[in-house]
């Protein structure tokens, strides 16, 4: 796409204004299905930021998209993607393809329709929101008839005349709906194996190449956001994958290869703590002694002695 720079679009009545959509029915939140759409929304790409919570399940026959980093082919199951307001979303539509058929739904969500709800609070503690556009959650059929059926709910309140009630049971669909997509999460980094296992594999492989760089004094330690842009993976997702697969999370990854290189120094070279401490990316060799003595219940001094 030419323009570099992403659109801004403040609310869910801009958006169906955007997308040549009638005017939304409650200005706060809006279903909208893929059979609303006049012409296919995918022949248009987009490049945009929202104000609002952005959920969208689709099928789409006949072509791969490019969501983020990531292709993903929307033939064979629902795929589901979750933003959060400020975040970016960007379709890019692969050369000389068009899409034969599209079919699902687009939730959205303004942040003032849930304030003040037990929503506004917990909506934080779901990580897929973090994932932007990297990794998609794919759905079974059973799986996308479950959360079809509550989206229905969704759009049968606010379809209704509203009352005292509509808001909440609207909160409490918008709660199963979340709790769902959090349960289908987890089975996908269980289902997944044999890709999360590559990403094991890199993550081991990255890990490795980055503490036998002989740059790593000056480079530093690793952080938990480094290895996770290298993986092409949100810090949140890499996260939750790692403690699923491993029971540690990223950062205790970087630490157990941390203390690894260590017990190598320590055990094979005449090197001084502090000039250990240095190699290793540490600006204070305390704060090296700290994390091995936290990490073995040994002193590095003591670790030494014991090879003697």
């Amino acid at each position: 796409m030419a323009n570099s720079t992403p659109q801004r679009i403040r609310s869910i009545s801009e958006f169906h204004r955007h997308r040549g959509l009638p005017k939304p029915e409650h200005p706060l939140i809006s279903v909208i299905s893929m059979d609303d759409f006049t012409e296919m929304p995918e022949l248009n790409p987009m490049y945009a930021v929202f104000d609002f919570y952005f959920i969208a399940m689709k099928r789409i026959k006949g072509v791969k998209y490019k969501y983020g980093q990531l292709h993903y082919d929307f033939e064979d199951e629902g795929i589901l993607f979750f933003m959060a307001p400020n975040q970016v979303l960007k379709l890019e539509i692969p050369e000389n393809e068009v899409p034969e058929q599209a079919s699902g739904w687009i939730l959205l969500i303004h942040p003032d329709f849930i304030w003040n709800t037990s929503l506004s609070k917990s909506i934080k503690n779901y990580e897929f929101f973090g994932y932007s556009v990297r990794e998609a959650l794919f759905l079974s059929e059973r799986e996308e008839g479950t959360l079809n059926g509550i989206i229905q709910h969704i759009q049968q309140e606010y379809h209704s005349n509203i009352d005292k009630f509509s808001k909440q049971i609207i909160i409490t669909h918008l709660e199963n709906l979340l709790s769902y997509c959090e349960r289908y999460y987890n089975r996908q980094f269980i289902t997944r194996e044999k890709a999360n296992h590559q990403v094991l594999e890199q993550l081991e492989k990255l890990l490795t190449g980055y503490f036998n760089d002989p740059d790593l004094a000056s480079t530093g330690l690793p952080t938990v956001q480094y290895i996770a842009q290298k993986l092409n993976l949100s810090p949140s997702y890499l996260g939750s994958l790692l403690r699923v697969h491993t029971g540690q999370n990223t950062q205790q990854h970087i630490h157990e290869k941390l203390i690894e290189k260590a017990k190598e120094k320590l055990s094979t070279t005449n090197l001084s703590i502090s000039e250990i401490a240095y190699e290793l990316g540490f600006e204070h060799s305390q704060s090296f002694s700290k994390l091995f003595k936290t990490k073995t219940k040994l002193s590095p001094l003591e670790f030494r002695q014991s090879f003697n």
